[in-house]
């Protein structure tokens, strides 16, 4: 059996995810799809509304044609033999596709994701077994499959067993791409470089919804931040700076909350402008429960992310972790591109 690798062509199935991918309809030649995406002639299997086996198919929404039946939606773009590939995604045996990667090797994108539910964000001990010992050792060692990491408790390496047992990435993954989203990871075209500057306080991966590149949205973009409790008159003014910003092609960066970020959003999408939603819980959970509509809004017209995969719920840890990300996406480089506006009195100026 052989599976997908980035890069093109049949390499063994990933050992660590093996019975995962078998749950999730792997066929003869390695090109089975995740849940939901169906098979095709010579297991070439097709993601809903992206083209079927027959040569010659229509593409979605009066799209056009593509040769042997690769359908792309708009903007994929069409590489050799009419394999267009999504800005971001890698080539994988015979034009099928993981979700969200370009460049990083199937099994480390399936690590990365895995460990997503294994580990807290910003956690910086797992920062440095990451740097030491890559995404697919760590989760070896942190499962019982290897060497535990240097300095791991026992309670630790008993808890993330536990976590392990319900850990599917490929399931994630498959799930993030129904949401019409991606996984990135380090190494992806679309990886902010800026989130580096974390250290091991980077985040493993991103889980990432809407239809814009993050990597070039983060270079001009502009963190509006502020308090939950705000006045009347503060939610004014955030909205201002939102729409403000908007209009001269900055991108807003919040963080969903009531208040100022709340404020702030719907400024930006009031202009008709970009912004950027971090969350503290999974991207198909939206918190607050009051700013759903809010968060399905951000997702159509620019982007909501987080280092906590489909399904995660949100603590007080967590909202605290986040911050980071928020800040760390600024603008690369230092100055006047790097501009945090916080607005936390509750009272009128």
């Amino acid at each position: 059996m052989s599976t997908p690798s980035a890069g093109g062509g049949h390499g063994a199935v990933p050992a660590l995810f093996s019975d995962l991918w078998q749950r999730d309809g792997v066929t003869d030649e390695g090109q089975g799809l995740p849940e939901g995406r169906g098979g095709a002639d010579e297991s070439q299997g097709h993601q809903k509304g992206r083209g079927t086996p027959d040569e010659r198919q229509a593409l979605p929404g009066g799209q056009g044609v593509a040769d042997e039946g690769r359908g792309l939606p708009e903007g994929w773009g069409v590489a050799d033999e009419g394999q267009g590939h999504p800005e971001g995604q890698g080539v994988v045996d015979d034009g099928l596709r993981l979700p969200g990667g370009r460049g990083v090797p199937d099994e480390e994108r399936l690590a990365r994701a895995a460990l997503t539910r294994l580990v807290e964000p910003g956690d910086e001990a797992v920062g440095r077994w990451l740097r030491r010992m890559g995404p697919v050792a760590l989760w070896r060692a942190l499962t019982g499959k290897g060497k535990p990491p240097p300095g791991a408790t026992g309670d630790r390496l008993a808890g993330c067993a536990l976590r392990a047992a319900g850990a599917d990435p490929v399931a994630d993954l498959a799930l993030i791409a129904r949401c019409g989203g991606r996984f990135i990871c380090p190494g992806d075209l679309d990886w902010p470089g800026q989130l580096d500057d974390l250290g091991d306080a980077r985040p493993v991966g991103l889980w990432v919804r809407g239809p814009a590149g993050l990597r070039m949205w983060a270079l001009r973009s502009v963190a509006v931040v502020g308090a939950r409790a705000c006045s009347d008159y503060g939610a004014h003014v955030a909205a201002a700076l939102g729409t403000g910003l908007a209009e001269r092609g900055w991108v807003v960066v919040s963080g969903a909350a009531h208040g100022v970020d709340g404020a702030a959003h719907r400024g930006a999408l009031a202009a008709g402008g970009a912004t950027i939603a971090v969350l503290a819980s999974g991207v198909d959970v939206p918190y607050p429960r009051g700013h759903a509509e809010l968060i399905e809004r951000i997702a159509e017209q620019g982007l909501v992310l987080a280092e906590l995969p489909p399904g995660a719920h949100p603590t007080r840890a967590r909202f605290v972790l986040r911050n980071r990300v928020i800040l760390a996406s600024l603008g690369e480089g230092c100055g006047m591109r790097q501009v945090v506006v916080a607005l936390c009195s509750s009272m009128p100026v």
